[in-house]
């Protein structure tokens, strides 16, 4: 007899009860919710991987309820949220930083003014898998090149800054300050203002597959400063007061991206996630895909001040719809905070211990099934 097969919650949660979730009566649970719905239009699934009960079938059956539901306020969506969901605390103590969209000046043409390139994602280039790793392939390299029935290792990020690429005439677009080029690829996305007025969208499309290395910490183990002297906004200074030692410092991150032209979202649209979707400011949660699955309903409780509100404490029903390559463990969140430099200086300030909640589904999903006897 086919049964459905329960969320397998792994040891290191800990079941809790949303009396015990600080913050929770006071968030907008519908703000939530209509960010996780999105799912519900996806015409794919293959980004929900099922694991802790958020399978393909499973979150149709939640939107379907959801839809179907007087779901009109915060308080009915904290109703459906708890009658549908238990909340298991992840025992490992967690950490949340900020990202933002970033908005600059560029140009579709090289210029002696925009001379700093986004390039484009190469021919053959894919994500390294267990039935695609080469024997001989290094455990932290993620991406390479597929040349006829080979894979080969890309260039990293000091060879591309040496040309690697140059005759591949990869460039997307030219922006005037490195700088800003540099955390673009850290940001993974960016709004750029073209000379002609128009506005263009970029995002991921794929990275060199070498193993990120941030650049901030570097400085610190250098002793120039103090963790909390290089957050975004303290990390621009440095590296504007120090444009000799700049370039060789981008060099220590191998890690590489690259980017396309977007295309799928409207200018009152947040960018792209990698699941798939618009990241919507203050809902969206990049995670480490590997510890937690897209869709994830994700509480976060920490100890900095709610960006919208003032409260001295941010307690916030969130949704893992986004990954990034600093962002490792089951209990490490990367907060989408929005678009453009005010967005950018609210996101440079978050570095904080947090507590992090999954609400794992009540119903199995029916995608999922064991064969018992």
């Amino acid at each position: 007899m086919a049964m459905p097969q329960s969320p397998v919650v792994p040891e290191h949660f800990q079941k809790t009860d949303y009396a015990e979730l600080s913050g929770w009566p006071e968030d907008d649970q519908l703000g939530a919710l209509n960010a996780f719905l999105r799912f519900c239009g996806l015409s794919s699934s293959d980004v929900l991987s099922g694991a802790l009960g958020y399978g393909p079938s499973g979150v149709a059956k939640l939107c379907k309820t959801a839809q179907e539901a007087p779901i009109r306020t915060a308080e009915d969506a904290r109703r459906f949220l708890e009658s549908r969901f238990t909340p298991y605390r992840v025992r490992s103590s967690g950490f949340v930083t900020g990202y933002f969209e970033p908005e600059v000046s560029a140009s579709r043409i090289r210029t002696e003014h925009f001379a700093t390139p986004l390039h484009g994602k190469p021919a053959g280039l894919e994500a390294v898998n267990a039935e695609t790793r080469p024997k001989d392939w290094p455990a932290d390299l993620t991406h390479g090149r597929r040349q006829g029935d080979r894979l080969t290792e890309m260039p990293d990020r000091a060879a591309i800054m040496d040309g690697a690429l140059d005759h591949e005439q990869l460039e997307l677009v030219w922006l005037a300050d490195p700088i800003d080029a540099y955390f673009i690829h850290v940001q993974g996305s960016a709004r750029l203002r073209l000379t002609d007025g128009s506005v263009m969208r970029v995002g991921y499309a794929g990275k060199s597959g070498h193993p990120y290395t941030g650049i901030g910490r570097l400085l610190v183990k250098r002793g120039e400063g103090a963790p909390e002297d290089f957050t975004m906004s303290g990390l621009r200074t440095w590296l504007s007061a120090n444009p000799h030692q700049r370039n060789s410092l981008f060099r220590e991150n191998r890690s590489y991206i690259f980017f396309r032209e977007v295309h799928e979202t409207t200018p009152d649209q947040g960018p792209i996630g990698a699941a798939g979707l618009p990241l919507v400011p203050g809902r969206s949660l990049a995670v480490d895909a590997g510890q937690l699955p897209y869709g994830a309903l994700v509480f976060v409780n920490a100890d900095f001040e709610t960006p919208e509100t003032g409260a001295n404490a941010y307690a916030r029903l969130m949704v893992a719809d986004d990954t990034g390559s600093a962002i490792k463990g089951p209990a490490r969140g990367d907060i989408f905070v929005g678009s453009g430099a005010h967005a950018g200086e609210i996101a440079g300030d978050i570095r904080h211990r947090a507590d992090f909640t999954i609400l794992v589904p009540n119903e199995p999903d029916p995608g999922r099934q064991t064969v018992t006897d």
